[in-house]
């Protein structure tokens, strides 16, 4: 597949867009990556080949962002996501894709219509431990099946009304360490083979270019601006896991 100009046609586009998310621009844009690889490659390889390169660019994104995270967001979503990851391995065999993308699809439609015109990005709204564990378990969950955890990490955050920054870098810190510990359930489902690591290593020196321009992106943005960008992505994306789950694609 190395050689294959199709594999870099849609793997460089695709990475690039993952690392400008995790850069802090985009929201939950990111979850196009692996549809995207998918075309020329099962999803299951697409996933497992760009778990090593997310890990690379949270190293990136963490070291960016240091300072810039909200520690009380990070209390209450974190241990829900690691639930979540646990749920995703134990349900493994059994796990229906499809069902999955369409419930984080109509979720995220409805979420980014609502905010898209009725947002209020400078209302803060106080954290909620039970709502937190609930959205990162979910978030943990999607993660680990189809590397969706965006949408309901941004459903969570979104109304709390954050700098851009912070924002940016809470998303950061929390993927970094979902993806540290999604290592340990895809390493027993035999899902890092030599081949797929190849890949990974080819395409992880974009990881570094498409982080860096996400914070160039975030750094330049207005809050009211920054959040209408991620409603229009949260739409997209919706629209995006609803089609795949209800054709099947």
């Amino acid at each position: 597949m190395l050689t294959d100009p199709a594999f870099y046609l849609v793997s460089i586009p695709a990475v690039l867009l993952y690392g400008i998310s995790k850069g802090g621009f985009g929201g939950s844009v990111a979850v196009l990556s692996v549809p995207m690889m998918a075309l020329v490659m099962p999803p299951t390889q697409a996933a497992a080949i760009m778990l090593p390169i997310l890990v690379v660019m949270d190293f990136f994104v963490v070291r960016t962002y240091w300072g810039h995270y909200d520690r009380l967001a990070l209390r209450v979503l974190l241990p829900g996501a690691i639930f979540g990851i646990l749920l995703g391995y134990l349900s493994a065999d059994a796990m229906n894709d499809s069902y999955m993308r369409i419930m984080v699809g109509a979720i995220s439609l409805l979420f980014g219509l609502q905010s898209l015109f009725a947002m209020r990005a400078d209302v803060q709204r106080k954290h909620n431990p039970v709502a937190g564990t609930l959205y990162g378990t979910v978030a943990g969950f999607t993660s680990f099946s189809i590397h969706a955890g965006g949408p309901p990490f941004t459903m969570y955050l979104m109304p709390k009304g954050l700098a851009p920054l912070l924002f940016a870098g809470t998303a950061g810190l929390f993927f970094a360490v979902v993806n540290v510990v999604k290592l340990v359930p895809y390493t027993l489902l035999g899902q890092f083979s030599a081949d797929n690591l190849l890949y990974s290593l080819a395409l992880v020196p974009l990881a570094p270019v498409g982080v860096r321009i996400g914070h160039y992106l975030v750094r330049r943005s207005e809050p009211a601006v920054y959040y209408r960008i991620i409603s229009f992505f949260l739409l997209v994306v919706g629209a995006k896991l609803l089609w795949e789950g209800v054709t099947g694609v």
